[in-house]
């Protein structure tokens, strides 16, 4: 079928092309336009499938209808999952996301927050480095609708939808001791990241709370080198003088590789060494033993940030809070010795 037009619209219809462009941007009734003009314009650009030009809306109007999404990693299943969800309810809402990934580097954060306001954008989620604090400062400074998700910056008041990793872990960590495990260690990376310190601060707490010392058997990985260091860190938990009975690991893919590096080293899992994970891959629960896991309500993140984002743009009254931090799920499989 052949694209039509404003032009076309008005032309067959014996009106303004003015008309038909209000009518279409759904100010026929402000503008004083007749219900039975505005009637015979839509079900003549529905019966000819009318798709409006984005560009020259976005002219008229003021609004792009586009929201822009920068996460670290669009391949990492917990981002790709939560920019599903966002994506799907930003189209319901007549939304279309921008995508973009900073691979945790703070620079090029800065170079895609830029581009995306210069592409019009009519807010922004972001999932930060956390060492863009200036960047951050100018959206506010520019009134520019914004939510932070999986970290923020614990002194800027911003909108944000986190999950409580300190309870997350501590929760975890407390499972392993009921289940009669007492040499429990921790793996994580090293606390450049709220999500990060507040784990191993989860980790710390419950450790206390039993009296025990941990500072041998906590184990904090470069970001950029963890695939290499983790296997001496395996090694050094799992061998004496610390003999671990059980690892919590701070997110998945470390799991992943722990659970790698156990099996190389012969050690049985959980008969030997119960393992907990932060988050989980797909496979989790097919593996052999299946993971336990903090499971992470990663479709209520995308969700919330969306609707925050949304009470932002279209200035509505505030029907959900601004600042939300998630409770998470332990699921218990066979990894950490419960049947």
């Amino acid at each position: 079928m052949k694209k039509i037009y404003l032009k076309d619209i008005a032309k067959h219809l014996n009106v303004s092309k003015t008309a038909v462009s209000l009518v279409l941007n759904n100010k026929g009734d402000e503008n004083k336009i007749s219900l039975a003009t505005q009637k015979r314009i839509k079900e003549y650009a529905k019966k000819h499938n009318y798709e409006p030009n984005q560009l020259a809306r976005s002219l008229s109007t003021g609004k792009s209808k586009n929201i822009g999404l920068i996460i670290p990693d669009i391949s990492d299943t917990f981002y790709a999952k939560i920019a599903s969800r966002v994506e799907n309810m930003s189209e319901k809402l007549g939304y279309t996301v921008l995508f973009s990934s900073s691979n945790e580097n703070p620079n090029k954060e800065t170079k895609l927050i830029q581009s995306l306001l210069n592409r019009q954008v009519e807010g922004l989620i972001i999932a930060s480095t956390q060492q863009n604090q200036k960047d951050i400062q100018i959206l506010k400074t520019k009134n520019m609708p914004f939510v932070l998700i999986d970290r923020y910056y614990p002194n800027y008041d911003t909108n944000y939808v986190i999950v409580d990793n300190y309870g997350g872990v501590n929760d975890a960590v407390k499972h392993l001791w009921d289940l009669g495990r007492r040499k429990i260690g921790f793996i994580s990376l090293k606390p450049g990241l709220e999500a990060m310190r507040q784990r191993l601060m989860g980790y710390r707490d419950a450790m206390k709370d039993f009296g025990v010392d941990t500072d041998d058997v906590i184990k904090e990985l470069s970001y950029n080198n963890y695939e290499n260091e983790i296997k001496n860190a395996i090694e050094e938990l799992v061998r004496h003088p610390n003999n671990v009975d059980s690892i919590m690991f701070s997110t998945h893919y470390l799991a992943a590789l722990g659970l790698r590096e156990l099996r190389s080293l012969n050690i049985k899992v959980p008969d030997d060494v119960a393992i907990i994970s932060f988050d989980e891959m797909g496979a989790f629960d097919l593996v052999d033993p299946p993971i336990t896991s903090v499971l992470q309500p990663v479709s209520d993140i995308g969700g919330f940030a969306v609707k925050i984002l949304m009470q932002e743009i279209e200035g509505k009254s505030v029907e959900i809070e601004k600042r939300m931090v998630l409770d998470t799920e332990l699921i218990v499989r066979r990894s950490c010795g419960a049947s």
